[in-house]
């Protein structure tokens, strides 16, 4: 009887002991759950090509700007347009038009004024 009771004694510690193992594995388990480097490097540069996205295609549906000849690109909402434009109103409207897109934070021109044909 002593030897069975024993048995459930050990038994039981082995449980404890398994559970206890168990749970610093868990709390380990969590630390991997943490994107890496590259995971968020990653999500930046399409977070920047989506912004870039959404300001071309507010400068696209404005009737005031040829946007043939403009690039925009994004990166942590600072905007930069880059290209030709054939009149100085464009340039002027282009920054408005980029400065209202939501979640840009800066816009830098750097459009210069190309008339057409040249």
């Amino acid at each position: 009887m002593k030897a069975i009771q024993a048995i459930k004694l050990v038994g039981g510690a082995l449980v404890v002991l398994a559970s206890i193992n168990a749970y610093a594995q868990a709390s380990d388990a969590d630390m991997t759950n943490q994107p890496s480097a590259k995971q968020t490097a990653k999500a930046a540069k399409s977070a920047d090509r989506a912004l870039a996205k959404k300001v071309r295609a507010a400068l696209s549906k404005s009737k005031d700007i040829s946007v043939s000849n403009i690039t925009v690109r994004a990166k942590s909402g600072a905007v930069t347009l880059q290209g030709s434009v054939p009149e100085q109103p464009q340039v002027d409207k282009a920054t408005q038009v980029a400065e209202n897109v939501a979640g840009v934070t800066s816009v830098k021109n750097a459009l210069t004024i190309r008339p057409v044909g040249q």
